[in-house]
């Protein structure tokens, strides 16, 4: 065979067999796998300050502490409804030439998963606050402050973005906290990340090594005692964030639930209407996010919030029974919807 004798032709036929298997090996399985993880309907391709955002979140290192990936045990579903899959990835693009952008699926979890953090916490306020102090919303956070990300004003001007940050977190300085525009495209960031819901009919990775549910007790019609939501621990996880263990909120910033009129008041569809739908009636705080919609709250978990509230830090409402709420909770759906 002269073709191992003319290096022109054993070349040219390397070369062939070198892009042939390329193609093979590596192309065909790249555009297939792209093809069967293609972005879930729904998602949007971040944009303006989102886009941003995303550079100041992988420049300021927030990807050393944060993973966003939810994996497929039982322990990761306080970060998402269901375990995070390929498609949730697929609008993902390079930063640069230079920057990948897996990098923001992190490896750690010094700090809690952002996969669904727009869903767990959707107040403005809060993530302004958190980062200008983390100890200023959770005492025991350990995450360092990223104060330079803020400038603090005499007077701030009609645009400006205030941040209502107790003075005891000043340090005695004065004046009003404005977050500047690396700050709010954080924000506009930290906001887009959210599980997109599956197609219709399709079915999520189950979460493996779940653990037997514990029932607890909670008083039901007439005082007698049946299984149900946790109220403490569903405050826990959506409202002590804001308005702390002790349910006295944060001055300036999130009302007190401690001795709350409404909390003890026999207005429940003004109550149950905030828990589901938010509230922005008071200038003074922060807006409140619409928690139980988000967070897909049953008749059963406002009940037992409701009542883990009218019995705690001394507060002394009517407790409530499902029954009741889900009727107002019906009500409350038809007036949000404008009907």
């Amino acid at each position: 065979m002269n073709v191992f004798n003319d290096h022109k032709k054993l070349y040219s036929i390397a070369g062939l067999l070198f892009l042939v298997l390329t193609y093979v090996t590596v192309i065909m399985p790249a555009l297939q796998n792209q093809n069967n993880n293609a972005p879930l309907p729904g998602s949007v391709p971040l944009a303006g300050d989102a886009l941003a955002g995303k550079s100041v979140y992988v420049a300021e290192g927030c990807v050393g502490c944060h993973s966003q990936q939810v994996r497929n045990i039982e322990m990761d579903k306080v970060f998402g409804s269901r375990p995070g899959m390929p498609a949730d990835y697929a609008n993902l693009k390079r930063m640069n030439v230079w920057q990948n952008t897996s990098t923001v699926m992190g490896t750690e979890r010094t700090g809690p998963d952002l996969t669904n953090i727009a869903e767990r916490q959707s107040s403005k306020d809060w993530h302004l606050m958190h980062l200008f102090n983390p100890r200023s919303v959770v005492a025991q956070s350990i995450m360092p402050s990223y104060e330079w990300l803020f400038e603090i004003k005499d007077s701030a001007a009609k645009n400006d973005m205030v941040v209502n940050v107790p003075a005891a977190f000043l340090n005695g300085r004065k004046g009003k906290v404005v977050a500047k525009k690396e700050a709010l495209q954080l924000l506009a960031y930290l906001l887009t990340l959210k599980q997109i819901p599956l197609p219709d009919g399709t079915k999520p990775m189950e979460f493996l090594y779940k653990k037997e549910p514990k029932e607890v007790a909670s008083a039901g019609a007439g005082g007698e005692v049946k299984a149900g939501a946790n109220g403490q621990t569903l405050y826990t996880a959506n409202c002590q964030s804001c308005h702390q263990a002790n349910g006295e909120g944060l001055k300036g910033a999130f009302p007190p639930l401690k001795g709350s009129p409404i909390v003890n008041g026999d207005n429940l569809e003004l109550y149950v209407d905030i828990i589901m739908n938010g509230y922005d009636a008071r200038a003074e705080y922060g807006v409140m996010a619409a928690v139980g919609t988000n967070m897909n709250f049953t008749e059963n978990d406002v009940a037992a919030l409701i009542n883990y509230e009218r019995t705690s830090w001394g507060n002394n409402g009517k407790k409530v029974t499902p029954e009741e709420i889900k009727k107002i909770m019906d009500f409350v759906k038809i007036k949000a919807s404008g009907k």
